[in-house]
């Protein structure tokens, strides 16, 4: 199962709507808040590679608070 960690911007002062958001997305198995660049960080996995591309196009990225993200998939555990 292909899996990737996803950093995520949000517009200032919604990280908790949005980490409370993506705990609700199909296939994201942690998320957390994050210091720094990025404001939240969430480990997602998807049957496939096309799902996961799609679970990061259709479902996180289109999230209303949403400003950027970068995707980091991972090769091997």
């Amino acid at each position: 199962m292909p899996r990737a960690f996803v950093l995520i911007n949000v517009e200032s002062g919604s990280e908790d709507e949005v980490l409370k958001e993506m705990k609700t997305i199909e296939g994201v198995e942690e998320a957390y808040f994050s210091y720094g660049v990025y404001d939240l960080i969430t480990k997602i996995k998807a049957e496939s590679m096309d799902k996961l591309k799609e679970m990061v196009t259709r479902r996180i990225r289109t999230l209303t608070k949403v400003r950027s993200t970068l995707t980091l998939i991972m090769m091997e555990e």
